[in-house]
C-alpha cells in the first residue's frame, strides 16, 4: 500500500524583528569553539501578525566554529502594540565566504544573498489573545549589521 502524499510545507510572513545589538563581549575559546555574548538591547517588531517592540533584556549566545559557522542561540522577549509579553528562543547559523563573514564582523553592510543567515524559532506566550505562537513552528531568515540584527519571521502552515 503507498502512503498519500502529503502536501508540501507553506510559509506566511508573521513579521520582522529589527533587533539592536550592544557591542560583543568576547569569552575565548570554549568547548564547541570561540565563545561571545551579544546582547539584545530592544529594537521593533512590525508585520503582518505581530507588532510591538523588543524588550531590553536576552542575549544572544554565539559559537564560532573552526570552520567559520557562527552558531546563533538567541532568548530575548517582546511586548506586543497591545501589552502581552511573548518569550523568543531563536536556534541558527550563519556563514558564507571568509571575505564575506570578514565585511560583516567589519560592521559593513553585506546584500543578505551574500551569505546564509536562517533560524527556527519557538515563540511563547501565557497570553490567550496569542496563545497560537504556542502552537506554531516559526523559521527565520536573518541579516547582520553593525549593531543589529533583522530576522524575517515566517510561520510553517
Amino acid at each position: 500500500m503507498t502512503a498519500p502524499a502529503l502536501p508540501a510545507p507553506q510559509l506566511s510572513h508573521v513579521c520582522d524583528l529589527h533587533v539592536k545589538l550592544d557591542p560583543i563581549t568576547e569569552m575565548g575559546p570554549g568547548r564547541a569553539g570561540h565563545r561571545r555574548i551579544i546582547p539584545i538591547i530592544g529594537g521593533d517588531v512590525t508585520g503582518p501578525r505581530l507588532t510591538g517592540r523588543l524588550l531590553n533584556l536576552g542575549a544572544d549566545w554565539q559559537t564560532i566554529w573552526a570552520n567559520g559557522v557562527a552558531e546563533l542561540d538567541t532568548r530575548y522577549a517582546m511586548e506586543t502594540h497591545d501589552g502581552a509579553v511573548i518569550e523568543i528562543v531563536n536556534y541558527g547559523y550563519r556563514h558564507g565566504p571568509a571575505e564575506v563573514v570578514a565585511r560583516l564582523m567589519a560592521g559593513e553592510i553585506v546584500p543578505a544573498d551574500q551569505y546564509y543567515m536562517r533560524t527556527q524559532a519557538r515563540l511563547e506566550t501565557g497570553d490567550a489573545r496569542y496563545d497560537w505562537v504556542n502552537r506554531t513552528v516559526f523559521i527565520g531568515t536573518g541579516t547582520r549589521q553593525k549593531l543589529g540584527v533583522t530576522v524575517s519571521l515566517f510561520a510553517v502552515d
